[in-house]
């Protein structure tokens, strides 16, 4: 007999399908209950193991402890009481019942009281907080085994027994300080006030975290809204000061991204305009008849495809520069091989690269393509306005620095910084794009690049990465 497919499935799918739809009921009046938001979710993770191990603490000392204590101090003042009893019992003579009426007061610090033919009103026990009273009754039941009523509540230095004897009631007044152990609302208060002044500290100290959290999603909900709130403080716990630190640097790259995509656009007319212009002319001054050779319109023709050619190159820079880093994931380069690979590409591209020295290094996790892509720009940058290109890397433990030096003019301190902007480094064709691409690139990995003096008489870029 053949099994269809589906009566097989139905039997694993279905009670799968009905455990989650019971894990949903359940979680939905959990979440009902549980508050909102963070700082009320934390207070309730302290609070609750607060108020168990107060509970058990209570638990401990109540329920052993004092439990304990209580039942040897009425064990003893019952003992004390029925051996009393058993001696005015043993003797009917006024003279030395008395006596053991004056050495129980002495002795045990009993007053005791004999009213002939009197009978009990009362047979029990009053309740106070604490085992107290049920021990004492307890203990006097298993010592006496006579009717008797204890009050607690008429003196509150005194606790009077009341036993009832064959020829009357035998009144005893037994000192409460030796049955009672402490008053039981200041050990129940100072667990209270003590649970209560921790929640009030922690309190405090998780408002402090959390008002943190919360101007930081305010910066970055007024950011995402296009307002600029400027960098935030960084201030709570460590993981709060990286957060807000990393909202800083990516709050002023964006802006940076922002500036210079609009000066792009604001440039990309301006560069295209004149090459256009070219173009325009150089046809409209061309001859209309069909008369002319090739020979003659050879040099405008060269001229046309050369503001081609200088319109496909900013175009090129334009959209190298709008892609910035892709999508392009980080991997795993051994940067003196990039390196190597760098100076082989600027040769073939008429670059005289004199030398390339790396120090032995591990390897380090970057995205190999964007990083080619500055080495490229700098080397071509070096290729048109210095001259022979050296290339350098060094490591330490945290960083690894790369050095392009060239012999070229090299450029005046205080310009250097000038030419990181989009447009300003343009010349002899170029863009005035590269380093702005480079360091573009170079701070996406949480790096930075600088130019300074060369040693060698020209430019040198300093490229610093982090491992």
């Amino acid at each position: 007999m053949e099994i269809d497919p589906n009566d097989r499935l139905l039997p694993a799918t279905e009670p799968a399908s009905r455990r989650q739809s019971w894990r949903l009921k359940l979680d939905r009046p959990v979440r009902r209950v549980l508050p909102r938001s963070l700082l009320g979710r934390s207070l309730l993770i302290l609070l609750i193991p607060l108020l168990v191990t107060q509970a058990i603490s209570l638990e401990l000392f109540y329920g052993s402890h004092l439990d304990v204590v209580s039942r040897r101090l009425t064990g003893a003042v019952a003992a004390e009481i029925a051996e009393t009893l058993l001696l005015l019992e043993r003797t009917k003579r006024e003279p030395e019942r008395r006596w053991i009426i004056d050495s129980a007061a002495t002795q045990f610090q009993l007053g005791l009281t004999l009213r002939p033919r009197a009978r009990l009103a009362h047979i029990g026990s009053t309740n106070v907080l604490g085992p107290m009273d049920e021990d004492l009754a307890a203990a006097l039941k298993q010592s006496i085994h006579r009717p008797l009523n204890v009050d607690w509540l008429s003196d509150p230095h005194t606790v009077k027994i009341q036993i009832q004897l064959a020829d009357g009631v035998l009144d005893v007044d037994a000192p409460r300080k030796r049955l009672d152990v402490g008053p039981i609302w200041l050990f129940v208060a100072w667990v209270a006030g003590s649970a209560l002044l921790l929640f009030l500290i922690a309190a405090l100290f998780m408002r402090n975290q959390v008002r943190a959290i919360r101007r930081l999603a305010r910066a970055a909900e007024a950011f995402g809204m296009g307002r600029d709130p400027g960098p935030i403080r960084p201030e709570g716990a460590q993981e709060v000061r990286k957060a807000a630190s990393a909202f800083n640097r990516m709050q002023e790259r964006i802006l940076r991204f922002v500036a210079q995509r609009t000066a792009m656009l604001a440039g990309v007319s301006h560069d295209l305009r004149t090459p256009l212009t070219r173009l325009r002319l150089t046809l409209a001054m061309m001859p209309q008849s069909g008369q002319v050779s090739a020979e003659a319109l050879a040099p405008d023709v060269a001229e046309m495809v050369a503001d081609v050619a200088e319109m496909d190159r900013m175009i090129e820079g334009y959209l190298s520069f709008a892609r910035g880093e892709g999508v392009e994931q980080a991997e795993p380069v051994y940067m003196p091989a990039l390196l190597e690979e760098a100076a082989i590409a600027a040769a073939r591209a008429g670059a005289e690269v004199l030398s390339v020295e790396a120090e032995p290094m591990g390897e380090i996790v970057l995205r190999p393509g964007a990083i080619r892509r500055v080495l490229a720009n700098l080397l071509e940058n070096a290729r048109r306005h210095g001259g022979r290109i050296r290339l350098a890397a060094l490591a330490d433990a945290r960083w690894v620095v790369i050095l392009v030096d060239d012999d070229g003019p090299g450029i005046p301190d205080h310009k250097r910084e000038q030419m990181f902007r989009a447009f300003e480094s343009g010349g002899e064709g170029g863009t005035g794009l590269g380093l702005t691409i480079a360091r573009d690139i170079i701070q996406a990995h949480g790096g930075d690049i600088w130019l300074e003096q060369s040693p060698y008489g020209g430019l040198r870029a300093r490229i610093r990465l982090p491992f």
